[in-house]
């Protein structure tokens, strides 16, 4: 049996990445393997959750996945470990519409058939959190799951902890499992959210973090742990070597997604744009993810990859470009300090980075395949762009040759044969 826990919040900002930080040194502190999981297209987070545990985290999303793949996921990464440990989305109930709808970390705890763990935001706080937490409980129970413990963050003291937890006992609500002092360091952020830890040292949680041993063991749901389901059908890509853009300025990559290149029968290779790194010559098809490429914008300016990438594309190879992938292929990207800056040139539009965001949610495509658009920047000098994605809401993207480029973030298993037709 897998013991696994969902840490779920009351809303985005309540502390669920610090939590789930704090509990993963935790656990490697207890020499206990733990398999990291992040609900919704997420990619910053998990790469924190990597920092501590060495290993990939990996999403797990109802509505871009399916509630089948989520479950395939969780079992085929917590094969060899004794915990698995999910970070939620949002608050509880957010999802795409609705409350608890899919896509939320209550859909996704419904789907999984396990309890949750609510983290607080304490701060102020004493008999407020028993409606609170008496209101999340109702509508858990509604929906078919339950909330196994509560976790404070920015709790005062000891003495305050303790109002807290003779509260929750008093009501018979879930008990006081963990809580995080109001003290605790805080992890920097940037317009798309958190920094990457290569960029800052990982704060150390533990001297703020105080467990309740007992409390949160019981709090974990025991799942059956199934093998992966074995593929059916031929390799989609056997024979075929990807090459994928990797570096800090092409960094957002869900790792399921590198993983299906390969159990398709392809060869991956990383190549470097701020390397000024050449497209692999044995290449037969590219992926461009994004990343922050408005901070390297100069690096990307003089990088030395750009003829080869121009060739590669001349040659009618397929490329895929998403958000940040897209925007290198423009003719120009304007950083927020209103500097313009040249890039590969392939299409004539241009990025023009703000300080608000554009565009957020998920995407899905005529074929079946799902993704997330979520970005900063907008697209300028669009005049005769011919679109590339069949989508009801959100970016059609642009196509020239055999490139395909759009500010949309594909899952690539969720329309397997559609994905395999790209890139071939």
């Amino acid at each position: 049996m897998l013991k696994t826990a969902l840490l779920v919040g009351t809303h985005s900002g309540c502390g669920k990445t610090t939590v789930m930080l704090g509990l993963l040194q935790y656990f490697k502190v207890k020499k206990q393997a733990v398999a990291a999981f992040k609900a919704g297209p997420d990619y910053l987070d998990p790469l924190w959750h990597q920092a501590i545990t060495n290993q990939p985290s990996y999403n797990l999303d109802t509505q871009m996945m399916g509630a089948e793949a989520c479950r395939e996921q969780l079992t085929k990464q917590a094969q060899n470990v004794e915990l698995a440990l999910i970070e939620g989305v949002m608050g509880l109930f957010d999802g795409r519409a609705g409350v608890g709808g899919m896509g939320s970390s209550a859909d996704l705890a419904k789907e999984l058939g396990i309890s949750v763990i609510l983290i607080v935001d304490s701060k102020g706080m004493a008999g407020s959190i028993v409606p609170l937490v008496i209101g999340f409980c109702q509508c858990a129970e509604k929906m078919g799951f339950s909330i196994s413990g509560i976790i404070g963050n920015r709790v005062g003291s000891k003495h305050h902890a303790q109002i807290l937890r003779d509260l929750l006992k008093s009501y018979q609500l879930p008990p006081l499992v963990a809580w995080l002092e109001q003290n605790a360091p805080v992890l920097p952020e940037r317009h798309l959210g958190l920094k990457r830890p290569e960029e800052v040292d990982v704060p150390n949680f533990l001297p703020v973090f105080h467990v309740e041993d007992n409390l949160l063991a019981k709090s974990f749901t025991a799942l059956p742990v199934q093998q992966p389901a074995i593929a059916l059908h031929p390799p989609l890509l056997k024979g075929k070597t990807i090459a994928i853009a990797k570096d800090p300025a092409c960094c957002f990559i869900y790792p399921a997604n590198v993983n299906w290149l390969k159990e398709e029968g392809a060869e991956v290779q990383f190549f470097s744009l701020l390397g000024g790194e050449p497209v692999p010559k044995k290449a037969d098809a590219l992926w461009l993810p994004g990343g922050y490429q408005e901070l390297y914008a100069e690096a990307l300016a003089q990088s030395k990859s750009w003829e080869s990438l121009r060739e590669f594309i001349i040659d009618n190879k397929p490329v895929l470009a998403e958000c940040g992938g897209a925007m290198i292929l423009g003719k120009y990207l304007v950083d927020l300090e209103g500097k313009s800056w040249p890039m590969a040139g392939i299409f004539s539009y241009g990025s023009v980075m703000e300080n608000k965001l554009m565009s957020l949610g998920y995407r899905d495509e005529e074929s079946g395949m799902h993704g997330h658009e979520f970005h900063y920047s907008r697209r300028v000098d669009v005049a005769g762009l011919i679109p590339c994605f069949k989508v009801k809401k959100g970016d059609r993207g642009a196509r020239f040759r055999n490139v395909r480029a759009s500010y949309i973030h594909w899952y690539f298993s969720s329309a397997p044969q559609q994905m395999a037709e790209w890139l071939s």
